[in-house]
């Protein structure tokens, strides 16, 4: 779980969480434009194995070299601080819940949500939102 709790964060750069090795991780290390992946096992058992398991299953198959950090909950009374920040005020058409895992959210470089996208929606079309943040557009 999200390992350090601060009690009203401003910013997911307030919070830091556990990679999938098990390290503590700073989020403001990411201030620049980074995909970060939070395997979560609440939407149909989809991710069962343990961290190095993703970790090993997603490098190998996807060749993903983007960080991939200890397995969470997104929803309900556990969790992650993380979640509870990034959910705040972006709703999806069920509420604040996560329907579903590939869940995306665009944060700004002050740490702040911009937007949130269903997990239908592909990484390739958020690149217009994206240049437009990056102030390239």
């Amino acid at each position: 779980m999200t390992s350090q709790f601060i009690q009203n964060p401003e910013s997911i750069f307030d919070l830091s969480v556990k990679d999938a090795r098990g390290h503590e991780v700073d989020l403001s290390t990411y201030k620049g434009l980074e995909i970060l992946a939070f395997p979560c096992n609440q939407f149909g058992e989809e991710e069962p194995g343990s961290n190095d398991q993703i970790a090993d299953f997603v490098c190998t198959r996807f060749k993903s070299e983007f960080p991939i950090f200890e397995k969470i909950d997104v929803n309900g009374e556990h969790a992650s601080p993380l979640y509870k920040l990034l959910k705040l005020g972006k709703w999806g058409i069920f509420g604040d819940d996560i329907q579903w895992n590939f869940a995306k959210f665009l944060v700004d470089k002050n740490g702040e949500v911009v937007d949130r996208y269903y997990p239908t929606t592909s990484p390739l079309s958020l690149e217009r939102d994206i240049k437009k943040l990056l102030g390239l557009s």
